[in-house]
């Protein structure tokens, strides 16, 4: 008899049928995070694993891509187009030997 997979009824399901369509950043973060919960708990099958790894590759490009966009954007929109240094409010005092 041949082997039938069991059907999930988990993200699983929802990701496997679902378009490539990605809606947003926050929607791919949220997504991914599912996938990585859903992989590391080791219940799948291999095939299984391997189409949600493939969509985890997806997302994870596509949330890659969009953060460079925005760092280009920020980078046109400073002054000269160079990083500049984060004001010393956001960075981290070391004085006092406080480490935030």
């Amino acid at each position: 008899m041949p082997h039938q997979e069991e059907t999930l009824h988990i993200p699983l399901t929802r990701a496997t049928r679902m378009e490539n369509h990605i809606k947003d950043f926050e929607s791919a973060i949220g997504e991914l995070e599912t996938i990585v919960k859903t992989l590391e708990a080791g219940d799948l099958s291999l095939e299984q694993s391997l189409q949600l790894f493939e969509r985890g590759v997806q997302l994870s490009r596509f949330c890659h891509t969009r953060l460079e966009d925005a760092e280009r954007r920020i980078e046109i929109l400073s002054q000269s187009g160079e990083r500049e240094p984060a004001p010393d409010t956001l960075t981290p005092s070391l004085k006092d030997g406080n480490e935030v």
